[in-house]
Order: C-alpha cells, then structure tokens, then sequence
C-alpha cells in the first residue's frame, strides 16, 4: 500500500469531508476511518491545497442551500397543517 497511497486516501478523505455536505460522522464510517482520524487529517491538511477555495466556497453555499431547502420544507409542512385545521373549520 505504501506511503503515497496512504497520504492519497487522506487527501481525499479531507476533501470529501469539507466538500461532499455530508457529516464527517458519515464520511468516517463511509470510509472506515475513526471520526477522530479523519478529524486529525482534516486539522492537519486545512491550510494545503487538497482543497481548492472555489471548492470550499461551492460547499459552502451548497451547505447554505440544504439548511434552507429544510426550512423551505418544514414551513411546508407546517402550512398544509394549518390549512387542513381551517379546512376542518369551515365544515
């Protein structure tokens, strides 16, 4: 497997964990790596080129864009509610 490799698999760990959105607890267990590990890879390569700053700026605006996809759909859901309730009234 060889250190090259090694330092491969970590690289891209570190760029899937700052880019893909999803959680590092998943990326971790994705990658069968320790969530502490995969932590210590991402402190240590932040400040490296294994991530571009366009990259980390398209995953923080995809990030940006989850949070009020979420909201968008609980106020959804909450509305058809309240107007199920004044639908129920009116009969």
């Amino acid at each position: 497997m060889g250190l090259r490799r090694t330092d491969e698999f970590r690289a891209d760990a570190v760029r899937i964990a700052l880019t893909s959105g999803l959680t590092r607890k998943q990326v971790a267990s994705d990658l069968g790596v320790g969530l502490s590990t995969l932590n210590k890879w991402v402190t240590a390569h932040r400040d490296t080129e294994v991530v571009s700053d366009k990259d980390l700026d398209l995953a923080r605006e995809n990030e940006r864009l989850r949070r009020e996809n979420l909201i968008l759909k609980e106020e959804r859901e909450i509305l058809k509610k309240a107007t199920q309730v004044f639908a129920g009234q009116k009969q």
